[in-house]
């Protein structure tokens, strides 16, 4: 489980990090990475589309991906906002496969 402070709460940070962070592309996910200017926690977000399934399917995507990120926050440097989108394949995948696809953009693009 995240923390509070580690979580992306606002649509505007949401948009901040898409549109102006470097975008990771994996199997099942695609992850952007963004700085901000402060120095304070990594924050993550999570999109979980209708495409990738029915409510309980995106809501299990969501909580693996929340403990994905949960496991690799020391990975991650301090004033980074990740937003990871999960793709429809990720509903189907099983944890290992996922975790492997978001800890290698991770290493890539937010490594402390």
């Amino acid at each position: 489980m995240l923390a509070k402070p580690n979580r992306l709460t606002r649509g505007s940070d949401y948009k901040a990090t898409v549109r102006r962070g470097s975008r990771c592309a994996g199997a099942h996910t695609v992850t952007y990475v963004g700085r901000v200017p402060d120095e304070g926690p990594a924050r993550f977000g999570f999109i979980v589309s209708r495409q990738v399934g029915s409510a309980v399917t995106r809501n299990t995507v969501r909580r693996r991906l929340k403990a994905v990120c949960a496991e690799a926050l020391p990975l991650v440097r301090g004033g980074a906002s990740v937003v990871i989108r999960a793709l429809p394949s990720a509903a189907t995948v099983d944890y290992a496969d996922l975790r492997a696809d978001v800890v290698r953009c991770l290493e890539r693009r937010a490594a402390a």
